[in-house]
């Protein structure tokens, strides 16, 4: 059995009784990065064994967990914050796994994207999810397609460059018809929210450049 576990996206309550008690029937728990995962399990009181499995994980890597799925052992798959496979490097081991014929489970739980969409107060029930900015190639052609969507739009943006982004989304030629919310440190002590136009969302973190930190989630809309 293949477990993706969803786990806190900051506070360390939002977790499931269920995911804990996956986590300690485990063989063993692969995660991003094992001091991250070691906290949180150590506040759970989890003993488990944890493996490193990241975006750099080599075939060898993941040929010896399909082995040992095949041999009957209990895998449980975390990132270092939120629901493994959505943006980040746990799509490439589900798929091996499903092709694989394992039994693969979901243990749901935190997800930025639906916490941000939660308390943005955005009327409709759809969204589109566009997962990161491109760093590079792409970037203006990213922002130029906002213009196409009819639903709102969401997606994450690292600290360093969402300046960036909101000097983009003010850019646009339909700037003055968008309205933005921006989501910062969600489930943390300094949780924040801001919404308005993208003149008023940058002239806000422009005027307090003590609160660019953090994953951001972006939402975009009409």
């Amino acid at each position: 059995m293949l477990s993706i576990v969803a786990t806190p996206i900051g506070n360390l309550e939002d977790i499931t009784l269920r995911a804990i008690r996956v986590l300690k029937e485990a063989d063993y728990v692969l995660c991003e990065d094992t001091r991250v995962s070691g906290k949180l399990l150590k506040h759970h009181g989890v003993q488990a064994k944890l493996r490193r499995y990241d975006a750099h994980a080599s075939e060898h890597v993941h040929e010896a967990i399909i082995k040992d799925l095949r041999e009957g052992k209990k895998i449980a798959l975390i990132s270092d914050a939120g629901t493994p496979g959505v943006s980040d490097p746990g799509v490439m081991l589900v798929a091996r796994a499903r092709e694989a014929g394992a039994r693969i489970e979901a243990i749901p739980g935190p997800s930025a994207i639906t916490a941000a969409f939660s308390i943005a107060g955005i009327p409709g029930n759809s969204f589109a999810f566009l997962g990161f900015v491109p760093h590079k190639k792409g970037r203006q052609t990213f922002f130029e397609s906002l213009a196409s969507y009819e639903i709102p739009v969401a997606f994450y943006e690292a600290p360093h460059r969402i300046m960036k982004t909101l000097e983009s989304l003010v850019a646009l030629p339909e700037s003055e018809n968008l309205q933005v919310a921006v989501a910062r440190e969600l489930t943390k002590l300094h949780e924040e929210l801001v919404s308005g136009t993208p003149e008023e969302v940058l002239a806000h973190f422009v005027n307090n450049p003590d609160r660019i930190r953090g994953e951001f989630v972006v939402l975009v809309y009409r």
